[in-house]
């Protein structure tokens, strides 16, 4: 069932997610609906704050290009992103390294609007699986950094935030009609 994704400023955007202590039934619909959600709306990752929940549960899916990785190791075995694509994870834990890399990123609770953003390139990330694995994956590129935005998500905190100042003062009318469009909905 495709989910209703909220949009900015609402308030479950900031929240701290609770962690997912046990995988119901519910809970595997919920990454079922998600994964569906993500599809229709043509992103690349989904958080459960996104459609209103809060909660440390998150889907990603860039299998479809397959270059933007150069590695991706899942529990120290070489893994390619079809293989684990599309992926759900829980509670994560990440650790990000190396040099840091500029790319336009875009969120699908904020419609039409995307922006250079500043991440680190590599990351390893730990989280569970709906499963009861622990999964340790380590990679660069889109993957990595889709990673990084849907765990801020799960943690309350917006890719607006990374933003430069000088980008933030330049969409700040667009953040506004944002917040104007949500008082009336």
């Amino acid at each position: 069932m495709i989910r209703k994704i909220v949009f900015y400023p609402d308030p479950v955007l900031r929240k701290a997610g609770a962690k997912v202590e046990e995988v119901t039934p519910e809970i595997r619909e919920l990454a079922e609906d998600m994964i569906e959600t993500m599809y229709d709306a043509h992103g690349v990752g989904l958080a459960a704050p996104q459609i209103g929940l809060s909660l440390q549960l998150a889907v990603i899916d860039v299998a479809h290009d397959e270059e933007c990785v150069s590695y991706l190791r899942v529990n120290g075995e070489e893994k390619t992103l079809e293989e684990i694509c599309p992926i759900v994870f829980l509670n994560p834990d990440i650790e990000t390294f190396g040099d840091k890399d500029i790319d336009v990123e875009g969120c699908l609770s904020f419609p039409d609007l995307r922006s250079d953003i500043t991440r680190p390139f590599e990351v390893r990330a730990q989280f569970e699986t709906l499963d009861g694995e622990t999964l340790v994956i380590e990679t660069d590129g889109l993957f990595a950094r889709a990673i990084q935005h849907e765990v801020d998500h799960l943690f309350g905190k917006l890719f607006i935030d990374r933003m430069t100042s000088a980008r933030k003062l330049a969409i700040k009318r667009q953040l506004k009609e944002m917040q104007e469009d949500y008082k009336q909905a």
